[in-house]
């Protein structure tokens, strides 16, 4: 189990693979204690199996087991051109029946929120919970729009995902190559919380930024038509927004409550990335709803 002690060094944590149907690779990590409360956590966009040192001590201290498998193009797992949100839910659920369990809890982080409620859709009777942080909204539905609210520029990615891959590729490449050249000679914190000499956030991000077809791929999935029925969902769910988040505006968070009977509103302090704290609070309240 992937775990962290205050002052030692980040070391990735073990990696595991498993084949799913169509003989796809799926590689996964696992944080926690075994005799924690299952729950699947679905990253952000873009994203990878490796938690930051803060957000596995929280894992800890909140008494879960919690599997971070890549998805599709990130890290070790095989790409699956032409998915869409939906379509993770197959890989969850292969994921969590090789470990045993028969119920679980989701999470997901930014561009994993929707992934999260794809699985809360999809999975009846195997999903206890949701937590979905930083979610944007779905297209094409009357009333959501993911360009609302956006500071200028910031969602020119789901504008050029609407023209194809060959839009899109470009502009993802120069964001990923400014990110990781930022990343070499600023050593910049992109992480909360964690200091700039943080070889293991060096790591981390390049893993995430290296994993362009994934980003790519995530990115035309959440600007296309998700392939499930937000309505059709009736497990506890908590809708997380940061108070000043100009990445994802409070008014997806707002949108996507008022089409979620069995959700509840919570807002973190700060912008789009929660803090080490708040993702205590968070992981806090996956771990009371799925003893209630």
């Amino acid at each position: 189990m992937g775990s962290v002690t205050a002052g030692e060094a980040w070391v990735p944590p073990p990696t595991h693979e498993l084949t799913v149907s169509g003989g796809r690779v799926v590689r996964y990590c696992r944080y926690g204690s075994q005799a924690g409360v299952p729950v699947v956590s679905l990253a952000g966009t873009p994203g990878t199996r490796w938690e930051r040192p803060g957000v596995v001590s929280a894992i800890g201290l909140q008494g879960l087991q919690v599997l971070v498998p890549d998805r599709p193009g990130y890290g070790g797992s095989d790409r699956q051109p032409g998915r869409t949100v939906a379509d993770v839910a197959a890989d969850v659920a292969a994921v969590a029946r090789a470990q045993g369990w028969t119920q679980f809890a989701v999470t997901g982080f930014s561009g994993g929120g929707p992934h999260a409620l794809a699985c809360a859709a999809l999975l009846a009777g195997k999903v206890t919970c949701c937590a979905a942080v930083a979610a944007p909204v779905p297209p094409g539905i009357p009333g959501a729009d993911i360009f609302a609210d956006h500071t200028p520029g910031s969602a020119e990615d789901f504008r050029l995902a609407l023209r194809g891959e060959q839009v899109l590729r470009p502009y993802l490449q120069d964001r990923a190559s400014n990110a990781l050249a930022r990343l070499e000679t600023e050593g910049q914190a992109l992480a909360p919380g964690e200091p700039a000499d943080d070889q293991g956030r060096v790591i981390r991000i390049r893993a995430a930024y290296l994993g362009l077809d994934g980003w790519i791929d995530d990115v035309i999935a959440l600007a296309h038509p998700w392939g499930f029925d937000l309505g059709s969902i009736e497990i506890p769910v908590s809708i997380w927004s940061g108070a000043t988040d100009t990445r994802v505006p409070r008014g997806h968070a707002d949108w996507l409550l008022a089409q979620l009977p069995t959700a509840q509103g919570y807002e973190h302090p700060g912008g789009h990335d929660p803090s080490d704290t708040s993702f205590r609070s968070i992981l806090g309240w996956i771990a009371a709803a799925s003893s209630a």
